[in-house]
């Protein structure tokens, strides 16, 4: 055998696909791959290794070049810790073409994404579904796929054997970067309704145009038929610099929703059109002329035209009522919460909080029944008793956080951002771990189709370490909402709550790709390396931390990781004098690590004592390790009902 050569080393010339499989269906595909090269693309599979583990390095390098990875669900691959690992890969970076060879369905964590079951018509070329998958295929590598120009079968290609080792370096580097859903392989029911464009001449009347859009997305992601992508995902493509088949490629949808609103004197007008997300033409489009005062009446028929253009039935009356929707028939009080959605979702500052809260307040004013205006209401009273206040103002702030939200569930019973609402100021503002269980599965059960809901969904079962069902729903608010840095952020935090250090650096670092500016991203990349014993990078992105709460324990931690004791006591210092009340539960943290363990316990008392929301940590937080088989903090746990 020629020495210079690797037989496992990925081709050096094409883009290739990997195939991922349990040994015991290696018939099957070996069958899929000579289909795959007969289609005219590269094949990477480890038969081409002839000995070694399967998590080799040649097979890591392999899995990173790949541009689409086939992963082959069966009965036997369901059983297979290496298959679901390289499916994993394969998901987080959206490169994952999921195949069924037996009808099996995939395993939970991977079902976002619509399995190709190929078992009906088996493994031959003259299956529909195989065309499918290489069509989903052919999306991913950038290649068209001619079912009609399909090479002769001349058995399982061996090319990937003849090239030397030295590709694999510029194969992992041109595409280890995060890579985006195509259409193709998109369903059909996928949508994305894009920011309407504002054509007022007036930037003040944008809080109307975007506003708008955000209520149609709402409305059709009521629709369990749909799958609509979240807000922030939608918004990246506000100044619509890439075409219409670009961003549906990116968004991973089948159609979008586009749109523009001119807001003159006392008419509105209203242009909206449907795009197939593939060929980037229009479907159907409409335009709506309408005094300022009926704007509540078009949006009904809005939604019911796109859902007509989709033939796609959407929900009866009954689920359109305001005991589902949270709305309101009063156009001022609609207008004032759109005016205060669009302060509190820019997320700039307390001012732009605090304005936020005025104007849902007007809007409740105006309607004491608008149960969306409620919710938000009391979002924003618990956010700004989280981040601004101070002890004194904090418990009247979370008091009425959760009397509000408690009014916004009895206007209106099956809106989900109602109870999510509730469970959130009950667990982050009372501490009432118990009575917060249940506003959060019923937001999760009436709110599946909302990134939003189902992110805080997540983060509250993964305090409780729920972590499957945790894991689940920040999956499919991923799927929603992929261009959302914060759904990325708190998936890292639960893979961090989870032990997964990795995982948790990775969902953080995406986030920073989608936000440089995000915060709180550098400081969870820390904590995660600081667990992974990784000191001196933990003291690099502490150092990039803008939020004070991770960066000032974070450089703590660090440094009595690395024996500085004058360095740790600097910071703890400065944690203290910077933070007073507010870092309660980051003392503790700190203490714990520095083995001053009752000094530890009663700062945690006294966090309990003041209602500080750190606390919510307290049952999946690795900092809090030594104190975990002390009676008082077990104690703590009991009277938070954690357990």
């Amino acid at each position: 055998m020629d020495q210079g050569k690797d037989r496992g080393v990925p081709p050096s010339d094409e883009d290739y696909v990997f195939v991922s499989y349990a040994r015991a269906d290696e018939k099957a595909a070996k069958a899929i791959i000579r289909i795959i090269e007969r289609a005219g693309y590269g094949v990477w599979w480890d038969g081409l290794i002839p000995g070694g583990e399967r998590f080799s390095a040649r097979i890591s390098d392999a899995l990173e070049g790949a541009r689409a990875i086939a992963v082959l669900w069966s009965a036997h691959s369901m059983q297979s810790n290496w298959v679901q690992d390289e499916a994993a890969f394969a998901r987080d970076h959206h490169r994952l073409v999921p195949i069924s060879i037996d009808g099996t369905e995939p395993p939970l964590g991977f079902r976002q994404l619509q399995c190709i079951d190929i078992s009906k018509g088996g493994a031959r070329a003259s299956n529909p579904a195989i065309h499918r998958a290489l069509q989903a295929i052919a999306e991913m590598m950038d290649r068209p796929f001619a079912p009609d120009a399909m090479r002769p079968d001349r058995g399982v290609s061996r090319r990937a054997a003849m090239i030397g080792g030295g590709a694999v370096a510029v194969g992992a580097a041109a595409f280890a970067g995060w890579t985006f859903l195509r259409p193709i392989g998109a369903a059909a029911n996928t949508i994305a309704v894009l920011p309407f464009d504002n054509l007022s001449g007036d930037a003040a009347k944008g809080y109307l145009s975007d506003g708008l859009a955000a209520e149609l997305r709402s409305t059709l992601s009521r629709n369990p038929l749909l799958q609509v992508v979240g807000q922030a995902s939608s918004n990246e493509f506000r100044d619509r610099k890439e075409g219409s088949k670009a961003i549906a490629r990116q968004l991973g949808v089948a159609s979008l929703v586009d749109g523009n609103v001119l807001a003159a004197g006392q008419t509105i007008r209203i242009g909206i059109e449907l795009i197939d997300g593939k060929s980037g033409f229009s479907r159907w489009s409409n335009k709506f002329e309408l005094p300022a005062g009926n704007i509540l009446d078009v949006q009904d028929e809005i939604a019911n035209a796109v859902g007509a253009a989709l033939a796609v039935e959407l929900a009866n009356k009954d689920d359109r009522s305001p005991a589902r929707t949270g709305g309101t028939r009063n156009v001022a009080a609609f207008d004032a919460y759109l005016r205060g959605k669009d302060l509190f979702d820019s997320q700039r500052d307390e001012d732009s909080d605090r304005g936020a809260l005025a104007q849902f307040t007007d809007a409740i004013q105006l309607d004491p029944n608008y149960a969306a205006a409620r919710a938000a209401r009391s979002r924003a009273l618990a956010v700004i008793a989280n981040v601004y206040a101070q002890s004194a103002e904090r418990r009247p702030l979370y008091d009425e956080a959760v009397a509000e939200a408690r009014k916004a569930v009895e206007t209106a019973d099956q809106f989900a951002d109602a109870y999510a609402a509730l469970g959130y100021a009950l667990f982050y503002g009372k501490l009432d771990i118990k009575s917060a269980d249940g506003p959060y599965e019923k937001a999760h059960q009436l709110g599946g189709g909302s990134a939003d809901v189902l992110g805080l969904y997540a983060i509250y079962r993964a305090r409780r370490r729920q972590f499957a069902p945790a894991l689940a729903a920040i999956e499919r608010a991923a799927s929603l909402d992929p261009l959302n840095p914060g759904v990325f952020k708190s998936r890292g935090r639960i893979k961090f709550a989870a032990g997964d250090y990795d995982a948790a650096i990775e969902a953080a670092r995406r986030a920073l790709d989608l936000n440089p500016k995000i915060g709180g991203a550098h400081g969870d990349i820390g904590n995660a390396s600081l667990m992974q014993g990784k000191t001196k990078e933990a003291a690099v992105e502490f150092a990039s931390e803008k939020v004070g709460l991770l960066a000032i324990p974070g450089r703590a931690i660090a440094a009595l990781h690395e024996k500085d004791e004058a360095g740790a006591e600097a910071a703890f210092d400065e944690l203290v004098k910077s933070e007073g009340d507010n870092g309660l539960y980051q003392q503790a943290q700190v203490l714990a690590q520095w083995s001053k363990v009752p000094e530890a316990l009663d700062a945690l008392e006294k966090a309990l004592q003041e209602q500080d929301s750190g606390l919510v940590y307290l049952l999946s937080d690795p900092f809090l390790q030594p104190l975990q088989k002390e009676p008082r903090f077990n104690s703590l746990l009991q009277r938070l009902h954690f357990v």
